[in-house]
């Protein structure tokens, strides 16, 4: 059967590309066409543009960049129809994919909407359309089933969510990889032996002993230039830290190096963010996917939060929900800190990590709410089985 998955940011390209092999699991004649990343194209998908093309933040961003944004939704149109896909899956990025969805239903074509749009925080009416328009809802978020069916009558499906099988697989290839070494070390019958390489593959040059604070300024240039700056101010007053920046695969690395320039206790990576988080002792996260990987991790961490004036003042305006990570959202109570605009400083980003490395009560109880939040995130799962499954089935019935 043939796909079509479009996916517009880096979190979108990871859960598709497990998708994909999922789905390439179940039908071995899939053919998949995409909109996405670096991880979908290794999965098997032909890709038809990268998500760094795509990636517009902000209420002020999005309005400066509409032309653009105008073009992308026509040129996908016309490239769905030539393909002609037996299901067209879509992955979050609402803004884009709506207006696709609407589209593709009125040309006959099925629809598959694979993490929902994030309508229980703002433009709730628009629920009034994706039923209309979308013909399965596959939710990760464990109070989107009850919010559809009690608010809307909508019957969704929950399948977990797809962050719980990415990180477990990667600390068990990082465990395999250890273990490998260490047999290696301690057996001199096998020569030749050498440890598996697992799949992502964590880069041993991170497992060290000396545990870093990591630094997740996001994967957009327009967060990126705001919020580095200072997360680094911080840097500055723990000398005796080690700081890693994670940078984001879609940036040029020399970017990131006007940044860094005056901060010798900080080094960066790249395409290891998971490796980075497997050894931290503690991070500061901008707000989104990130914050509930870093809790995946057990890593104690900052929410971090700031956007320009205009979109800013807007979002409160218009979007009401009681926290902005998802780490609280789906506990539904302040798991983590999060410093919020005009809150996000320096000299506050500092005190909360004083907190967080050498408070052990606020630690300890981090951590206890951290494995709860993985049983909730963990009853529909593995996700992107549980997801290809749906899709295959939905696509044959």
């Amino acid at each position: 059967m043939k796909y079509y998955i479009i996916s517009g940011e880096a979190s979108g390209d990871l859960h598709g590309s497990n998708l994909i092999r999922e789905l390439r699991s179940l039908d071995k004649d899939a053919e998949v066409r995409a909109w996405g990343g670096d991880l979908m194209q290794q999965a098997g998908a032909t890709l038809v543009k990268h998500y760094r093309e795509l990636a517009f933040m902000g209420f002020a961003e999005v309005v400066k960049n509409l032309p653009t944004i105008l073009r992308n939704i026509g040129f996908c149109k016309r490239d769905i129809a030539a393909y002609r896909p037996d299901v067209l899956v879509l992955i979050d990025y609402p803004g884009f994919n709506l207006r696709i969805a609407e589209w593709a239903k009125q040309q006959g074509f099925k629809t598959v909407f694979y993490i929902s749009p994030q309508v229980w925080a703002w433009k709730a009416n628009r629920v009034k359309k994706m039923k209309l328009y979308i013909d399965k809802m596959l939710c990760i978020l464990p109070f989107e089933k009850d919010y559809y069916k009690t608010r809307w009558d909508w019957e969704v499906e929950y399948v977990g969510h797809p962050l719980v099988e990415a990180v477990e697989e990667f600390k068990s290839g990082v465990r395999s990889l250890e273990s490998g070494v260490e047999s290696k070390k301690n057996d001199s019958q096998i020569p030749n032996s050498k440890p598996q390489t697992p799949n992502p593959t964590p880069d041993s040059k991170l497992l060290t002993p000396d545990l870093p604070v990591a630094l997740l300024p996001g994967s957009r240039k327009q967060e990126i230039s705001v919020k580095l700056p200072i997360m680094l101010g911080v840097a500055g007053l723990f000398p005796e830290y080690r700081f890693v920046v994670a940078e984001a695969p879609g940036q040029d690395p020399a970017f990131y190096r006007k940044f860094l320039a005056d901060y010798p206790n900080v080094t960066s990576i790249r395409n290891n963010t998971y490796g980075l988080l497997m050894q931290s002792r503690a991070a500061l996260v901008t707000s989104g996917t990130a914050t509930l990987e870093t809790a995946l991790f057990g890593v104690p961490e900052v929410v971090c939060y700031k956007g320009s004036a205009i979109s800013y003042l807007i979002a409160k305006r218009l979007i009401r929900i009681k926290y902005i990570s998802l780490v609280n959202l789906i506990m539904d109570k302040p798991v983590v800190k999060e410093l919020i605009q005009h809150e996000l400083t320096t000299a506050s980003l500092a005190a909360e990590l004083k907190l967080l490395l050498h408070d052990q009560n606020r630690i300890g109880q981090l951590q206890k709410d951290y494995a709860e939040l993985k049983e909730l995130l963990s009853r529909g799962g593995p996700a992107s089985a549980q997801a290809a499954a749906s899709i295959y089935e939905f696509v044959r019935s």
